[in-house]
């Protein structure tokens, strides 16, 4: 399966993620070339080989066969949300160690509300503070923040989304902002649970953003 796929990198990627072999990732993923349990499976040693590939072209891939760019800071429109929302789909599986992004100083909220906001607004403002950010991306996609009064009738998803919105902001707060990219991403006090249910959670409330987005 691997050998039916493989491809030169250096010859199909570009800075824009459009790839044939990201396509053909998604193909041996989705077969089971990197899960251990099955007949597919390609094999510890390639899969290794595989990742140090890709990560001389400035990718991950990942041992469950999910593959992001390095530096996010040099992707834009499209190509940054579908990067994104990887990272909140391995978020979302509880496959994502850390909420911090590689190649950036951001965690994945920060990341995708600033997203948003460029998309939509076309610049967002950098030296907000995360809780004006994320009310901003949110107010952006029309999404319901505490700051808007409930209405009678309102439908009752503009709860969740206040809620969602009151969530991003605990889960900032429990960021450990000290020594950003090294150490310890959250402060010294959480759980391993409450991480675990900290990051799954970024990756719901991305996706909500995102898919909202597109």
């Amino acid at each position: 399966l691997v050998t039916k796929s493989a491809i030169r990198p250096g010859s199909n990627f570009n800075r824009q993620g459009g790839s044939i072999f990201h396509q053909r990732q998604h193909t041996v993923q989705g077969n089971g070339g990197f899960r251990p349990t099955s007949s597919n499976y390609c094999g510890s040693e390639a899969i290794t080989s595989l990742i140090a590939v890709f990560a001389a072209q400035g990718w991950d891939l990942s041992l469950d066969g999910s593959l992001q760019p390095r530096v996010l800071d040099s992707l834009t429109g499209k190509a940054l949300t579908s990067a994104l929302q990887a990272y909140a789909d391995r978020a979302r599986r509880g496959s994502l160690d850390s909420p911090l992004l590689a190649g950036t100083a951001k965690d994945l909220l920060e990341a995708t509300a600033a997203h948003v906001l460029v998309e939509k607004w076309g610049s967002y403002p950098s030296t907000s503070n995360f809780p004006t950010l994320l009310g901003q991306a949110f107010t952006a996609l029309g999404l319901a923040t505490p700051s808007d009064p409930a209405g009678a009738g309102e439908p009752i998803h503009k709860r969740m989304e206040r809620a969602a919105y009151e969530l991003g902001c605990a889960l900032n707060a429990l960021r450990n902002k000290e020594g950003t990219g090294h150490g310890r991403p959250w402060i010294s006090s959480i759980t391993p649970a409450q991480a675990r249910f900290s990051i799954e959670s970024m990756g719901n409330i991305a996706s909500l953003m995102l898919d909202t987005l597109t």
